[in-house]
């Protein structure tokens, strides 16, 4: 996209200075805070589809456990996901230990090169323009939400910013813009200014310092540019659990593959269509698994989150299990230990609604003590 020259000074002027000037104070501010590469891609990591003040506190809590490239890629995998717990999406996670292990192994380091980090695990074109503007103050566009909501408003790209063409657009309106002497800045201040000035569904365009250059407000356009998502309908996921107690320890299962709750602790689930097909699914799923037989009783706790994507529904049911032959992925675990472990947010709430002893009333629901 072709940005006539004093334009782009203007716009680089005038966002730079209200951003020195107004700039929140983040605990991964580059500037104020000193430019460590590993801090820098933990926050873009932490920050995908999570809101700035959920996740400061899991910020500081993982540089606590995991201070340095070196010791994320040497820690165990649960122990990442435990510190990752009640943040969501776990495949950044998962990505985020890999990367690391790849980063030391393959350069010693986060690479100061887009192209280097976009070859590791979970870095797309977002997080390795972001991580190689602010941290190595690489003259590189990053384009996130908050940012393509700008820029679409800024010149006037007035098609869906998901579609092909209008993203392409998007990109090359932002590489055109990038201030090469304050590559970082620049970026977080497209960021910054999307996520506290230029937002949905009607930007606050009277404390805007670029509001005399953004072409969709001279045209009268600043509430319908860029038009509104088309979310997709939630997939609803039937889960049944089974709820095993044994002198106030409830039975574990470390869920298998990368998909919902990989990796994470929680009772051992199976997914049906029917609450009439719990029964069946869990027994038979603990005798592939495990080699053991399970004898499901009643319901006796249930609980439902909704994602992005998704609507889950879990339901407990109290079980009985016997011939355990195969343990391996198994652990027993009072609930006072859930914060130990790597457990989903839903899954957490279902434990939590787990009677104390693993008492069930005769209609099957928890004795409350």
């Amino acid at each position: 996209m072709s940005i006539a020259p004093a334009r782009r000074a203007a716009l680089r002027r005038r966002l730079l200075a209200w951003y020195d000037a107004s700039r929140r104070d983040l605990p991964w501010r580059v500037a104020q805070h000193g430019a460590d590469p590993y801090r820098v891609w933990l926050a873009e990591a932490m920050l995908q589809q999570t809101q700035v003040a959920r996740v400061i506190p899991y910020y500081r809590a993982f540089l606590e456990a995991f201070p340095t490239l070196a010791a994320l890629a040497a820690a165990d995998e649960g122990a990442v996901l435990a510190r990752w717990s009640g943040l969501g999406y776990y495949a950044r996670a998962r990505s985020l230990r890999r990367a690391a292990q790849e980063a030391l192994s393959r350069h010693g380091g986060l690479p100061a090169s887009v192209e280097a980090l976009r070859a590791l695990p979970g870095f797309g074109p977002y997080t390795a323009g972001a991580v190689a503007s602010i941290a190595f103050a690489i003259p590189a566009a990053a384009v996130d939400g908050n940012v393509a909501r700008v820029l679409a408003r800024l010149e006037l790209v007035t098609g869906d910013p998901a579609a092909r063409a209008t993203r392409e657009a998007l990109w090359d309106c932002a590489a055109a813009l990038v201030d090469p002497a304050r590559p970082g800045d620049w970026n977080q201040a497209l960021m910054e200014l999307g996520a506290t000035v230029c937002g949905v569904p009607a930007p606050a365009c009277r404390r805007c310092p670029v509001a005399s250059l953004c072409r969709a407000r001279e045209a009268g356009r600043e509430r319908e540019v860029p038009p509104p998502r088309r979310r997709a309908s939630r997939k609803k996921l039937l889960l049944a659990c089974a709820a095993v107690e044994r002198g106030g320890q409830w039975l574990l299962a470390r869920q298998e593959g990368e998909g919902l709750f990989g990796g994470l602790w929680g009772l051992p689930l199976v997914e049906i269509g029917q609450p009439g097909e719990a029964a069946t699914a869990l027994a038979g799923a603990a005798r592939r698994r495990w080699g053991a037989s399970l004898r499901v009783g009643p319901e006796i706790a249930r609980a439902r989150r909704t994602l992005t994507h998704r609507e889950l529904h879990l339901v407990a049911y109290a079980c009985k299990i016997s011939m355990l032959k195969r343990g391996e992925g198994l652990r027993w675990a009072p609930l006072a230990d859930l914060p130990s472990l790597g457990v989903a947010s839903a899954m957490k709430a279902l434990l939590t609604r787990l009677p104390a002893s693993g008492e069930v009333g005769p209609s099957g629901r928890s004795v409350k003590r």
